[in-house]
């Protein structure tokens, strides 16, 4: 509920005091039933017309001249607060309301078209609104009196009211609009200003509130990382400690030794106190949670009993000293923001482990605290069994426990004598009276709980079902709510194509008789009905996915108005599959036009536009998609190869041809550059993004010599096992290495710093690249190239006696058989020049021996012993003269010339 600080110094007349008074104590029939509500009821006919009359009679009690317009302003505001909360309360928290909204709203005998009109005023951009919803005059009286036209819209109650209608309105819908989403954007933002602001005036628990209401938002549209950031806000303003951190424990029932267990440490802050109700009392007004009963797993981690040492290192002392076992109880804005970390971590990422691992601990910590109203338990409860879902120990518990808060939730919404789930069971027993909170401690968090709408909640649960294999009992909740989009995507997933199609064209295709060839069974193939349901866009979309027919997704475009993004985005994916990429940029852009916040979109019409190659256009839809998806490494890299392929900036000219502004020809190449980093750091298993950032990071001039290390250095770790030596860029190694040599040239007393680059390359060389080195004539001279410059002269010629060994294994220098008998025809070498390959490589190992064999031995254990390198170096060169001589003679060639003279050279 809103806070009570919104209103806080506003004068109000006796009456709207007296509504005010109403709305806090939960009587919403009370203010519903004024003389003034009353007559806007009656004057509203109730049918198809209904929700459009409600809109032009709350405009005209803004015409009424007997009190001013600040008093109407709030007479509007709590009249939309208390169909807003009444509709929460019957849908969403219970307990079950004690009177019936449909005969205080609805004045005369409802017409056929009455629900359907309201459904329809209720969907937005093609999206439907689920049409069985309980209660929905209530939420719409909600969403026209708190959007109405005449209300402030920047002044802190009514934009927070507004933000609040709007997003239910938005979990109304079963697919994201963007219409509703820039409104509650737009008002996140003056709030931002109005309720965080330098200026604002509000106690820290109302930014607090704030705060949570727009995480739960942020996750709710997948926004992770903003809804974190908003945590950390409220966390600080609120002083609040708490860590993730391992305590030694048990957790299983046959475990003989402690080991280290996840426990999220919390402590309040004591300005707040707390909760000073013991936890005894506490625990007769909150929901009862199912035990685990398993013959492993014990029901919670059994802590040691030794006293903590300061296990979490980084975290305050007040929190290390905690007794994990025993913790104090928390304030219940801190478990607020504890259960929404588990939310916003588990929608990052719920199919992995150890994000499960890490996310559990905080809904444990909450559900053991004691210190918790019913509607935050119930939340806990619900995030615990989502977290469970995945683990085969807990799997059975977790949907469960999901079942039971379904019961649960619909006994809590229903029961009343008008309700059609009056008699509704439940698999735990309902709570008394006494054991069951009030309306409005279930209201008071409501919107920063996050909590789901019922029948949400239920078909969240066949969707579990469904994962575990229970199809049927999933369909059967389906076709109970009649989610028929749903029910056939059920039914496809088991391979029953054709009842799918069924029951997707019995929805909006009239019957055309039974089919002589199934069964007599009826056939859906007649025209489209006069009034097709609200969800037709929907359903449309679903049929084209079955039936792989693209009329569809263009009748379901003309059906919501060209409005619904979705049938855009399939008419995109159909064209790219049959390899129309024109008309599937089209369609996406069509689908963007309506929808700009679908990042998923933006990243297909980016591949589109890197297929077609239009480069300019790559770059804007890849922008955008990490403007929205900062975390997503495919994007960040596909950004860097469309940077890669503009032309170069050019100078800017005057009128005269002078240059106004130089142009900058690397410009696009250290952009990309700027991606692939980022991307490498999102990504850092894909090797290929590390092969494109060394070849980039290449092109730059200067070349950051740093990163070429850490690229080439990644690669060898990613590719060593199963490429060897040539995931290694010997011409990258070489670059770097000039410039070494060129830096100690320039500047001889220059130090070598531990960390530097320097030492950073030759460490990655002799570690790394060395060990690697089987076959590469030019990677042994890098070796010997490095050693010389360090010094270590024994090792250079080493190196070189290496590459003149690998030069001599190139078959056919000495048979003129050529390579191509043994290599791939596109590394085919002639004789011609393999032989001048040796030629050259035996000349190179002449010289080395002649300007190393004499020097002393440097390195090692024979440094500083006065040994030469190689004392009999002559005798080695001649010997590989001899050598390359006899076998190219032997081969009937007597091309030799230039090494016979060279072994002139060295005759005694």
């Amino acid at each position: 509920m809103l806070p009570n600080e919104l209103l806080r110094g506003i004068q109000f007349s006796t009456e709207n005091g007296k509504y005010l008074q109403q709305l806090e104590q939960t009587d919403f029939q009370g203010v519903l039933t004024a003389e003034w509500v009353q007559g806007i009821f009656e004057s509203c006919a109730a049918d198809e017309a209904w929700a459009r009359s409600i809109e032009e009679c709350l405009q005209a009690r803004f015409q009424k001249q007997q009190e001013n317009e600040e008093s109407r302003q709030f007479s509007i505001l709590f009249l939309g607060l208390s169909a807003l909360y009444a509709f929460l309360q019957a849908n969403v928290t219970g307990p079950p309301l004690s009177w019936n909204p449909a005969k205080v709203i609805i004045k005369g005998q409802p017409g056929p078209g009455f629900r359907r009109g309201i459904v329809a005023s209720l969907s937005s951009d093609g999206v439907a609104a689920y049409h069985l919803t309980p209660h929905i005059e209530l939420f719409k009286v909600a969403q026209v009196a708190l959007n109405a036209s005449h209300l402030p819209r920047e002044q802190a109650v009514f934009a927070w009211a507004r933000l609040s209608v709007n997003f239910w309105h938005q979990q109304l819908l079963n697919e994201t609009s963007p219409i509703l989403q820039s409104l509650t954007e737009q008002d996140l933002q003056y709030l931002d200003v109005a309720v965080l602001g330098k200026t604002a005036t509000f106690s820290a628990d109302t930014q607090v509130l704030y705060l949570l209401e727009k995480a739960s938002i942020k996750i709710f549209h997948g926004q992770d990382k903003e809804a974190r950031n908003d945590l950390q806000k409220a966390v600080k303003l609120r002083e609040f400690e708490y860590t993730l951190t391992g305590r030694l424990g048990r957790r299983t029932k046959f475990q003989q030794f402690d080991i280290s267990q996840l426990v999220v440490l919390a402590k309040s802050a004591n300005k707040h106190g707390g909760d000073e109700q013991s936890q005894s009392q506490l625990k007769t007004v909150k929901p009862d949670t199912l035990e685990l009963n398993d013959d492993t797993i014990l029901e919670s981690i059994s802590f040691t009993k030794e006293e903590p040492n300061g296990a979490a290192e980084e975290a305050p002392t007040s929190l290390t000293m905690l007794d994990a076992a025993n913790q104090p109880v928390l304030d219940t804005l801190d478990s607020i923001i504890l259960l929404s970390v588990a939310s916003s971590i588990t929608n990052t990422s719920p199919q992995h482990g150890l994000t499960r691992e890490e996310t559990l601990p905080y809904a444990t910590r909450v559900l053991d605290d004691g210190s918790t109203n019913w509607q935050l338990y119930t939340q806990a409860l619900l995030v615990r069994s989502r977290i469970e879902g995945y683990k085969s120990r807990t799997v059975e518990r977790g949907v469960l426990q999901l079942q039971a808060l379904v019961d649960q939730v619909i006994a809590e919404t229903s029961g009343s004598s008008y309700d059609i789930s009056a008699d509704a069971t439940t698999f735990l027993p309902r709570p008394k009276p006494s054991e069951s909170a009030s309306p409005a401690e279930r209201l008071l968090y409501i919107d920063q709980l996050g909590s789901p709408l019922r029948w949400t909640l239920e078909a969240e649960l066949a969707s579990r079902w469904a994962s575990l294999g229970s199809l049927r009992t999933a369909l059967e909740i389906f076709q109970r709510l009649e989610m028929w989009a749903e029910a056939a995507l059920c039914l496809a997933a088991t391979d029953k194509e054709d009842k799918a199609r069924q029951m997707i064209r019995r929805q909006i295709y009239e019957p055309s008789g039974t089919s002589p060839v199934d069964d007599g069974i009826e056939q859906y193939l007649g025209k489209e009905f006069e009034v097709l349901p609200a969800d037709a866009p929907r359903l449309f979309c679903i049929l084209g996915d079955l039936e792989q027919e693209p009329k569809h997704y263009e009748r379901a475009w003309e059906v919501s108005n060209q409005r619904f993004a979705r049938a855009q985005r399939s008419l995109g994916k159909h064209y790219v599959a049959v390899n129309e990429r024109q008309k599937a940029d089209k369609a996406y852009v069509k689908s963007l036009v309506i929808n700009p916040q679908n990042a998923g979109t933006w990243f297909s019409l980016g591949c589109v536009r890197l297929e077609t190659q239009d480069w300019t256009g790559a770059v804007e839809a890849f922008t955008r998609m990490v403007s929205l998806e900062q975390d997503d490494a495919e994007a960040w890299s596909n950004l860097a190869a469309a940077l890669l392929r503009l032309p170069p900036e050019k100078d800017v000219l005057d009128a005269d041809g002078e240059v106004l502004k130089k142009g900058d020809p690397q410009k696009h190449t250290k952009e990309a550059f700027v991606a692939l980093k980022r991307a490498t750091s999102l990504k850092r298993e894909s090797y290929r993004i590390w092969q494109n950032l060394l070849n980039v990071a290449a092109t730059l001039v200067p070349p950051p010599y740093l990163d070429l290390i850490a690229a080439q250095q990644r690669l060898i770790e990613l590719r060593a096992d199963t490429d060897g030596e040539d995931c290694i860029d010997v011409e990258v190694l070489e670059y770097v290495l000039s410039r070494i040599i060129a830096d100690r040239s320039g500047n001889p007393s220059q130090i070598r710093t531990k960390y530097g680059m320097e030492n950073m390359f030759t460490l990655l060389v002799w570690k790394q690249v060395m060990p690697l080195i089987t076959h590469s004539r030019r990677l042994w001279q890098f070796i010997a190239r490095l050693a010389i410059f360090e010094g270590r002269s024994a090792t250079a010629l080493d190196a070189y006696e290496k590459a003149w060994r690998t030069t001599l294994n190139t078959p056919g220098w000495d048979d003129g058989a050529g390579s191509s008998s043994s290599a791939t025809t596109s590394q085919a070498i002639t004789p011609e020049k393999a032989w001048t390959e040796v030629v050259s490589s035996t000349l190179e190992l002449i010289d080395a021996y002649e300007s190393l064999g004499e020097k002393e031995i440097s390195e090692g254990l024979g440094a500083g012993s006065g040994e030469l390198v190689c004392k009999n170096w002559k005798y080695k060169a001649r010997m590989a003269i001899r050598s390359v001589i006899g076998r190219r003679n032997k081969a009937g060639f007597d091309d030799v010339d230039e090494l016979k003279s060279r072994a002139e050279d060295f005759k005694r």
